[in-house]
């Protein structure tokens, strides 16, 4: 298919598909002549996870960039794919200032007495911190053990999503960068849901 037609099937305006092919965004198409290309269903579906990446995701274009440079790696292994993608999900946390007290290598230690690896500038560990300071900071204290009760919970969360990665690159990206994304509110709503049925249980229907 011609742009104008690859515009039209993926809804993005042919000049936002030709700034995607500059940034390497999106493979260049087959060329038929010095002026024109043509386009497939992989270029559809790239552009879809480019848009899922940069709306859903909410990613800037140099973590787009680094997201579709695993993709379109030979055979990157299943563990650069996920590292890569969870990269990606807080590359903005290395962009912002962090404020609030630090528990610094408090929440490391606590993170590495689970046996979960936490490395010194782990983002992640990092986004722990800062939220773990914030509870603190408004009066919500929670314990060593009480985080301890929250992680084996969220480690079962953790293998139902590992689960669901599909094999193939491509997918594994959008599932864990979008997915994960697109889950949050899920997951929020579950744990009402849950809290309300486990006050039921304790307490009693009003």
């Amino acid at each position: 298919m011609r742009i104008s037609a690859l515009a039209e099937r993926t809804g993005v305006a042919v000049g936002t598909i030709k700034f995607y092919l500059r940034e390497g965004l999106v493979p260049p198409g087959r060329q038929t002549s010095r002026t024109t290309a043509e386009y497939d269903e992989t270029h559809v579906e790239r552009i879809r996870l480019v848009r899922a990446l940069t709306d859903t995701g909410g990613l800037e274009i140099a973590d787009v960039r680094r997201v579709v440079a695993v993709i379109d790696a030979p055979d990157p292994g299943r563990l650069d794919v996920l590292a890569i993608a969870q990269d990606a999900l807080t590359a903005s946390d290395g962009r912002e200032e962090r404020t609030g007290a630090a528990t610094g290598g408090g929440v490391r230690d606590w993170v590495r007495a689970r046996g979960w690896p936490a490395e010194p500038g782990d983002r992640v560990v990092q986004r722990l911190e800062k939220a773990w300071d914030a509870c603190e900071d408004a009066g919500i204290h929670v314990d060593d053990t009480m985080m301890d009760a929250y992680a084996d919970a969220v480690e079962e969360v953790a293998r139902v999503d590992v689960a669901a990665v599909p094999a193939e690159t491509e997918g594994a990206v959008r599932r864990v960068v979008v997915g994960t994304v697109m889950m949050e509110p899920v997951l929020s709503a579950l744990r009402l849901l849950a809290q309300r049925q486990v006050s039921v249980e304790a307490y009693g229907r009003r």
